[in-house]
């Protein structure tokens, strides 16, 4: 016996029920039906209903719901819940005596899960209540579950963007490596385009996402120079008209190259990559290759990875010359000694010099 008492004691309730009804008497009844299998709390009119179910609504499970009550009847009850969204996550149960059609269909239209009509039936009233809430209970399971694998897929596929990253970065880093070239050079193309889209108007109209995938592209932008002569591309001194010719391809190669790598062509960033190899070289005036494009035709996001480029190797040593001081290096570009940009892109990138200096104190 003394087991039996101790097994009833620890008997792991379901959940809440809210029993909502001005008469004593009625609660007391719905309160022996339930409260073997739930804790139950009470209120006695609809006032007190939202109280409690905005105090408890992460342990009630279900609400048993009079229409007629004093302050606020049942009907206002259904009506705040329904445009709080609280009806899709609790189920409502009337318990009434009303027969009046249009208030039942008024209820069932506002959300209620189920009338139930007064005198109630002891074992009807339970079961109708137990398999809505052990329905409502399996759902909310199914969801967090599915919220938890959408995290799982989530994070597995931002895995798989930072291993592209890493494996685009390493490819293009491997390359400037090859030129003699300090890898942290695509890092900084990098920056300096996503600062440039992000902080200036020269980003309006593109998404986030389209800002992240034309940032990785600019890493790219040398790739071309793989197909590049090591006697080309590392010549200390300047290049012959020939030389020069051949360095040039490079933007061509590199959109070839890209476009031979079947993985590459299904990539998001493809055709912002493919762009900007094969036109980072081009200027404002057409005076640039390898199409020799001029004004509007060459995009933005080249043109800006472009001016970066140029920027980058004048503050850079590299092999065949030492590193010029960042205003020199701002003034030439002003001067047009590195070719024509456009105006307003050179304003912007003069207003932004300060910040994009930073990047070279990192």
């Amino acid at each position: 016996m003394e087991k039996r008492n101790s097994e009833k004691q620890t008997t792991v309730k379901k959940g809440t029920i809210l029993i909502v009804d001005d008469n004593e008497i009625n609660r007391a009844i719905l309160e022996e039906i339930f409260k073997r299998e739930y804790d139950i709390k009470e209120a006695e009119n609809g006032q007190e209903c939202i109280e409690k179910l905005f105090q408890y609504k992460d342990s009630i499970c279900a609400v048993l719901l009079d229409i007629m009550m004093p302050v606020m009847d049942g009907l206002e009850v259904l009506k705040i819940l329904n445009k709080d969204g609280l009806l899709t996550q609790i189920p409502v149960f009337l318990i009434t005596a009303e027969t009046d059609s249009q208030t039942i269909q008024e209820s069932y239209e506002l959300g209620v899960m189920d009338i139930i009509n007064k005198p109630v039936i002891p074992y009807l009233v339970q079961r109708r209540v137990n398999s809505v809430v052990e329905l409502f209970q399996a759902r909310k399971r199914l969801n967090s579950i599915v919220e938890i694998q959408k995290s799982e897929i989530s994070h597995q596929a931002q895995k798989i963007i930072e291993l592209n990253m890493g494996m685009i970065e390493a490819l293009s880093t491997a390359i400037e490596f090859r030129s003699c070239e300090s890898g942290t050079h695509v890092r900084r193309i990098h920056n300096i385009t996503y600062y440039m889209l992000v902080h200036t108007k020269l980003g309006e109209g593109l998404t986030k996402e389209q800002i992240d995938l034309i940032a990785l592209a600019a890493v790219m932008h040398d790739v071309g120079k793989i197909a590049v002569p090591d006697a080309i591309l590392n010549k200390p001194g300047k290049l012959t008209p020939e030389e020069y010719e051949f360095m040039k391809t490079h933007t061509s190669q590199g959109a070839k190259l890209l476009e031979q790598i079947p993985q590459m062509r299904n990539h998001e960033t493809y055709q912002y990559a493919y762009d900007i190899a094969l036109h980072h070289h081009e200027r404002w005036d057409g005076g640039g290759y390898p199409e020799g494009l001029k004004g509007d035709e060459i995009s933005i996001w080249a043109q800006i990875v472009s001016l970066a480029d140029v920027y980058d190797a004048l503050v850079s040593k590299r092999v065949y010359k030492e590193a010029f001081a960042y205003d020199e290096a701002l003034q030439m570009i002003q001067e047009g000694q590195c070719g024509k940009f456009n105006p307003e892109l050179l304003e912007i990138f003069v207003q932004c010099e300060p910040e994009i200096r930073k990047f070279y104190e990192q």
